[in-house]
């Protein structure tokens, strides 16, 4: 996914001819990385590759009213073109993440239901992920008339992908630890509040970049710091850990 983020995230007035080039060489080298290890080119690698060399070659020859349309709405196509490819595969019945899932699990398992609802799974979560930074783009972009807002067009997006991201390492060890326990085996599911373990460091750190950035008042990027402090110490207390201790 670092292609479609490095786009996302660098993209914007003046600098859509550079976002599109980072992320057509990033896409580039790790195609060439996987296949240097033995790894299958993947559907989403030939997408990036095609999505993004057609980026640059747009920031190349396009007309500038072109290009500066991009350079406003790039971000949202970004993550459009990104919700549409994970949604397409589920419609067509080849979760994206299978692919991925498939090098690291024997072939006896890759028919298996649970296995395939894991997939369908994650590949749900990046819909989601990225459609919620596909949202509040637009929202900052066309009714804030703001590329660059700092809640739309940073923090929103970027909680949206980290989600996904915490989603695909928690719910294959916990989907599978629930079906041990249905079948009476003795496996315990992880809490879901470790679903949600990166929520308060990302409140304390959007606290601190307001702050930084001059994006939020003093007193406003304060209060969003000790609301993650106080989240954290709340969810530690609520840990099965700590309970257990």
């Amino acid at each position: 996914m670092t292609p479609w983020i490095v786009m996302g995230f660098i993209n914007g007035p003046g600098r859509f001819e550079e976002a599109a080039a980072v992320a057509f060489g990033l896409s580039l080298l790790f195609v060439l990385g996987g296949h240097k290890r033995g790894s299958k080119i993947k559907f989403l690698e030939v997408f990036d590759l095609v999505y993004f060399s057609s980026m640059v070659l747009l920031a190349q020859f396009a007309a500038a009213s072109v290009v500066d349309w991009l350079e406003l709405w790039g971000g949202e196509m970004t993550n459009i073109a990104l919700v549409s490819f994970a949604f397409v595969s589920i419609l067509i019945r080849q979760p994206f993440t299978m692919q991925y899932a498939k090098e690291s699990e024997p072939e006896e398992m890759w028919d298996n239901p649970l296995f395939i609802h894991i997939n369908y799974m994650i590949t749900w979560s990046w819909v989601l992920g990225f459609g919620v930074g596909a949202i509040a783009g637009f929202y900052g972009d066309y009714v804030l008339n703001d590329n660059n807002n700092f809640w739309t067009g940073w923090i929103i997006g970027l909680a949206g992908t980290i989600f996904a991201i915490s989603f695909t390492e928690f719910y294959p060890e916990y989907a599978v630890a629930k079906e041990m326990a249905k079948a009476g085996e003795d496996a315990v599911p992880q809490s879901l509040m470790r679903l949600l373990d990166w929520v308060p460091i990302f409140i304390i750190v959007t606290g601190v970049a307001g702050l930084v950035t001059d994006s939020t008042s003093t007193t406003l990027g304060v209060i969003i710091i000790v609301v993650g402090v106080v989240i954290k110490l709340g969810m530690r207390a609520l840990s099965p850990d700590n309970k257990k201790a």
